[in-house]
């Protein structure tokens, strides 16, 4: 068996100190009793990325070091606040390759290119903890005077000091506040710099640069960061904004699906939906054609990952479904059945969907999504007011859905079922698009939103009834089959067919009011 990868939560801040600043004692905060003795480590840290700084820019860092008590690769996750995940494996026999397993959590970021050393941190470090009167570790302060080179830029070499204040397992967030009190009031100051590579390589903001204004006026991605608010904001703003945002979220449910976290599939699956809804509804912003392959693309994955998510929806309402029922009218190993059968169904899913995303062709997507984010082909309406560009936008997207209801209802028989499956998909690209134009448009398109989302929801009521009954048909025929009962099948197959006209009646509430004038009125909101 191979060496098994730990991971663990740190809370620090790191500030920066003048090179003869002595550090004061943090036995003034009242709950620090004694100070341990000091250690003296010399550390050699190698940080390793793509050629392109990829895990850099997205505020990861991956690094061998030697030299202390934890000695081996270390991934470091992205920080929320002053915490980080960090995932360790012992240093091994790699020295110049990183370990495989280290990587799966960022493979959607790292994909199939090579990796390189890109920087090299040299740190002589006094490392002291503060203990409570009963020993345990509330704190470790360490005193690093650190050397950096960057190995892309032979000339970039930085010589600094800096103190690192981490809190020990268990402690309080709050406890930090008051341990760094001491150190600001004796001259350090929090550090501009989250990690000790950054200053090697540079902020990532940094690396792009700011893109120049095109001819409509269209400025780069720092400003859709930081959208402006009003209808005076730039459409291309708006698109930028939310795609960004869609692909931050995309990376996030990647890594989860890889390290198996519960509802991963499914968040993953709504954010390459959303993707693909922002696309089609600011489509008219880009040049003709060119996010065509990036769409398609795009349904390819949320296809790759239906079966294993549709199998979990299944089971949850079957499970549901079959609780609620009088135990007398449960005749036969009725969950056994479906419990088997779908558990097989959603295994085959998370395989198929493991498979897709380690090909070739989902690295290539990310590719193609990096593209779009970074370098957008613009036409000659993004540099317009979203004020004029939205509404029209949104307004299409609502007809789409009343047109498509429309044929619905001229579709009778089995056809009807997946006539309003489409309608749902438009109404849901609606909502996305509402929901991505509220922040500048206002209250009126957060309205308009939740009515879309009220017709989906419903005719997601709908089409989990449809699929839920062409289950129980199935299961109730290999009952009978196998000389079961199967009774219980066909009283739940009535009670979902009746579930399923209860959504279609909801439907029509809701869709009334995505009507055409109810709608205009929502946009000048």
């Amino acid at each position: 068996m191979g060496t098994q990868a730990t991971r663990q939560d740190e809370v620090e801040r790191k500030y920066d100190v003048g090179p003869d600043l002595a550090l004061p004692v943090l036995t003034v905060v009242d709950e620090v009793a004694s100070m341990g003795q000091q250690e003296v480590l010399d550390l050699q840290a190698v940080y390793y990325d793509t050629a392109g700084l990829d895990l850099h820019r997205h505020g990861i860092s991956l690094r061998r070091r030697t030299g202390g008590v934890d000695d081996g690769w270390h991934l470091k996750l992205p920080r929320e606040g002053d915490r980080r995940t960090e995932v360790h494996l012992p240093l091994g026999r790699a020295v110049r390759t990183v370990p495989a397993k280290l990587l799966e959590p960022v493979r959607a970021i790292v994909r199939d290119r090579p990796l390189l050393a890109v920087a090299t941190l040299t740190t002589h470090r006094l490392q002291q903890t503060a203990l409570d009167d009963e020993g345990h570790v509330l704190a470790t302060v360490c005193d690093d005077r650190v050397e950096g080179q960057s190995t892309l830029d032979p000339d970039r070499r930085l010589y600094w000091r800096e103190v690192e204040l981490e809190l020990g397992d268990g402690q309080p967030d709050g406890l930090l506040a008051r341990l760094e009190a001491p150190l600001l009031e004796g001259g350090a100051s929090r550090s501009q710099s989250t990690s000790k590579v950054r200053r090697v390589l540079g902020e990532p903001g940094d690396l792009d640069g700011d893109k120049d204004c095109d001819g409509d006026g269209v400025r780069g991605r720092r400003q859709a960061r930081r959208p402006r608010r009003g209808r005076k904001a730039k459409a291309a703003t708006v698109f930028l904004t939310q795609a960004e945002h869609h692909v931050r979220d995309l990376y996030r449910h990647d890594r989860g699906v890889r390290e198996g976290e519960r509802g991963s599939v499914h968040q993953l699956r709504i954010a390459a939906r959303r993707l693909r809804s922002t696309l089609d509804t600011f489509g008219p912003l880009m040049v003709p054609g060119s996010t065509d392959l990036l769409r398609a693309e795009l349904r390819w994955v949320g296809q790759a990952l239906a079966a294993a998510r549709d199998a979990e929806v299944l089971r949850l309402g079957m499970d549901r479904l079959v609780t609620d029922q009088p135990a007398e009218l449960v005749l036969g190993p009725v969950s056994s059945r479906i419990d088997r059968d779908l558990a097989k169904a959603r295994a085959a899913g998370v395989e198929a969907a493991g498979e897709a995303m380690s090909s070739e062709r989902y690295y290539r997507l990310l590719d193609l999504l990096d593209d779009a984010v970074r370098s957008p082909r613009w036409s000659g309406s993004a540099g317009r007011r979203a004020g004029e560009v939205l509404p029209r936008l949104l307004a299409k997207d609502a007809r789409a859905v009343r047109r498509a209801a429309c044929r619905a209802r001229e579709v009778h028989g089995p056809d009807r079922d997946l006539a309003l499956h489409t309608v749902r998909k438009k109404a849901k690209r609606l909502r996305y698009a509402a929901e991505s134009a509220q922040v500048v448009l206002g209250p009126g398109t957060a309205k308009l939103a939740k009515h879309a989302k009220q017709v989906q929801s419903a005719l997601g009521d709908h089409h989990d009834s449809v699929v839920a009954r062409a289950a129980l048909r199935q299961w109730g025929i290999e009952a009978h089959l196998d000389g079961e009962n199967a009774f219980t099948f066909g009283l739940l197959h009535g009670l979902e067919q009746a579930r399923g006209q209860a959504a279609e009646e909801s439907f029509d509430v809701a869709l009334s009011r995505l009507g055409k004038k109810r709608v205009r009125r929502e946009l000048r909101q």
